[in-house]
């Protein structure tokens, strides 16, 4: 990422270092006045690649994707320009596209969907365009593409693990039939977790699939129950929809003890701590201890939440 500033050589100066830190800045403050006149709406990040053809399989899964997740009530977010990036404004329409582009000497101009609307922002370095790809996202979908989809897709899954980034769903699409995402989860299961660099409950942080459908099933289930959750002191605080009936609230503790580390999870109202967001003190909650360490078996946790509804 860091590497994501230089362009053919190192900065020498510190007034070099002062301009890297003045035009970030410059485009992060203006691109997150743009997306916060949207803020009461849940958005989707879409990447893939901008080289696959408007009528190849991967694009047309992605431009059906946007437009189901588009009715179910979400924004989309992509990079804003072609292929992947295009369908997925395309599907999604302009009314509900934002696109977060990157200033390159190819390939990188404004899709036609997005350009001249006031919701595309250009960015000069990768690691700032990152950041509000992933910022504003409530959910992750992956569509095939190159070595800037897996630096994206890899990234994701780096802030989900460590608790970073809140709980959000991560789905990597295929093309009905399509087997890129297969090898690459065989790649991730016969080399990484084989040799202990990733645990295997970890998997339980992305989806693989090549339906359409279930993609979109994936993301609205999420959030059939669960609505939001942060730290609160030593808490960690899942606001739901609904409240925890009592006798599946003891099984949540059972199954889930492990990432306990005292006392148990109980269900909660409001903490003092929450007073800036007046707008869901009246959610219900539940309140814990979390080791802040195993965030992929806090996803299955949230799973199982949203599985009693």
């Amino acid at each position: 990422m860091i590497a994501s500033v230089l362009r053919f050589g190192r900065q020498k100066s510190p007034r070099g270092d002062l301009k890297i830190v003045n035009t970030a800045l410059k485009e992060l403050r203006y691109s997150f006045g743009v997306f916060n006149r949207h803020r009461d709406k849940r958005k989707v990040t879409m990447f893939g690649s901008a080289r696959l053809a408007a009528d190849s399989p991967e694009c047309r899964a992605a431009r059906d994707f946007a437009a189901r997740i588009a009715d179910r009530g979400f924004m989309v977010i992509t990079g804003g320009a072609g292929g992947i990036m295009q369908a997925g404004n395309e599907g999604a329409g302009r009314e509900r596209s934002f696109g977060v582009n990157i200033r390159l000497p190819f390939e990188q101009g404004a899709n036609p969907i997005l350009d001249g609307d006031e919701k595309l922002v250009w960015f000069k370095y990768f690691f700032t365009r990152k950041l509000l790809l992933v910022k504003d996202a409530d959910a992750i979908a992956l569509f095939p593409g190159g070595f800037g989809t897996h630096d994206e897709g890899f990234e994701v899954l780096t802030l989900a693990q460590t608790g970073k980034n809140r709980p959000v769903p991560v789905v990597l699409v295929d093309a009905p039939g399509g087997t890129y995402w297969a090898a690459w989860e065989r790649f991730v299961q016969e080399t990484i977790v084989a040799r202990g660099l990733v645990a295997p409950e970890d998997a339980a942080l992305y989806r693989i699939t090549d339906d359409v459908g279930a993609a979109v099933d994936e993301i609205t289930r999420f959030y059939r129950n669960y609505h939001s959750s942060r730290y609160v002191g030593d808490r960690f605080v899942i606001r739901l929809n609904r409240p925890i009936p009592r006798g599946a609230l003891a099984e949540i503790n059972a199954a889930f003890a492990d990432i306990v580390v005292e006392g148990e999870i109980a269900a909660s109202g409001a903490l003092e701590g929450e007073a800036n967001e007046p707008e869901i003190a009246a959610l219900p909650r539940l309140a814990f201890r979390f080791d802040r360490r195993r965030f992929a078996r806090l996803r299955q946790m949230i799973d199982r939440i949203n599985a009693l509804y």
